[in-house]
């Protein structure tokens, strides 16, 4: 490993063509210190907020069963730095670099690894692998998004009095429209724009977390100013993601920015979440001190500690399937 990390290194420290500049480093320096850190943090607050992970969440059967993932999940972000190490093994490779810089497409850096460095039948192995990682995840938001839609558009505003087969039906149609349009956006758009929008995906995820997430250990912030500051956070956070650019990229180019009266350069999201909880306490102590009514909260203690029933559909009713119950 040591020589993969002092050929990996030397590449990095090559200028890059587009720009002038090294391409990387092994290390944070100083200018990369603020960026590194806030996008790890603001990373973090939208990972369990997503629409996916909260899906996770609700299909579990038993309070346990999410403490014992929570509880393994270091041991799977250990792994993820462990696969990250491919990347280097990669990078030091000259058959390897040369043929991902001949594509064009860094992405191809861990398959040509395994294409050219292990045996047929390892590669073959990694590479069911991978289409199986994929998989995984794009069933979960898929199935996420189309609960979503399903619940809080269309029996929500197009088919209030709809069934249990017939949102079960609408979910598992919009299931598979989003799947289609992810194929599309992924063979008909720039590689790197994926990566960006991941990234960029945060910035309006952790605009939820004060009304999810603080929201479920206190009632302090009134409704409406947790409102405010969600469209805040939005704004701010797309007008200035809108701002970035990169050499192959006019908008929407990196999911860094600078970070007003600091000085430094960081992870929009996080900045953005910071205005949205100022403008949140702000209003809230306003809103107080005029006596606006903050609605009526139906959450009872008990609802915080109960458990899912043994079975989530009666035999009678077949068609009201996980898919069709999902918030």
């Amino acid at each position: 490993m040591g020589s993969v990390f002092d050929d990996a290194g030397a590449a990095l420290a090559k200028p890059n063509p587009a720009t002038g500049k090294p391409s990387g480093s092994l290390l944070t320096t100083d200018m990369t210190h603020w960026a590194y850190g806030t996008l790890a943090l603001g990373s973090s607050l939208a990972l369990f907020i997503y629409p996916h992970s909260v899906t996770g969440a609700l299909a579990a059967g038993r309070r346990e069963v999410i403490k014992r993932n929570a509880a393994l999940l270091p041991a799977y972000s250990l792994m993820l730095g462990l696969l990250a190490l491919l990347g280097y093994m990669a990078l030091a490779h000259p058959g390897v670099s040369a043929a991902v810089r001949k594509a064009g497409n860094p992405q191809l850096a861990v398959p040509e690894l395994f294409d050219q460095v292990f045996p047929d039948w390892f590669a073959g192995v990694a590479f069911a692998a991978i289409g199986v990682g994929a998989l995984v995840p794009a069933a979960i938001m898929s199935i996420a998004a189309s609960n979503l839609f399903t619940r809080n558009v269309y029996t929500a505003f197009v088919r209030p009095d709809a069934t249990p087969e017939e949102e079960t039906r609408v979910s598992q149609l919009v299931s598979l429209l989003v799947k289609l349009g992810a194929l599309v956006f992924v063979l008909g758009f720039d590689k790197s724009l994926a990566i960006n929008l991941q990234l960029l995906g945060g910035i309006w995820v952790v605009q939820t977390f004060p009304a999810i997430a603080i929201g479920v250990y206190t009632r302090w912030m009134h409704r409406w100013a947790l409102l405010a500051g969600w469209a805040a956070g939005m704004v701010y956070g797309t007008v200035t993601a809108y701002g970035t650019s990169s050499p192959t990229q006019e908008h929407f180019g990196a999911p860094i920015a600078d970070m007003p009266f600091i000085g430094r350069t960081g992870y929009i999201a996080l900045t953005a979440f910071v205005l949205n909880m100022l403008v949140a306490v702000v209003l809230t102590v306003a809103l107080r001190l005029l006596n606006v009514p903050g609605g009526d909260d139906e959450t009872e203690a008990d609802d915080y500690t109960a458990d899912a029933p043994e079975r989530l559909a009666a035999p009678e009713d077949p068609g009201r399937s996980l898919t069709g119950r999902a918030a």
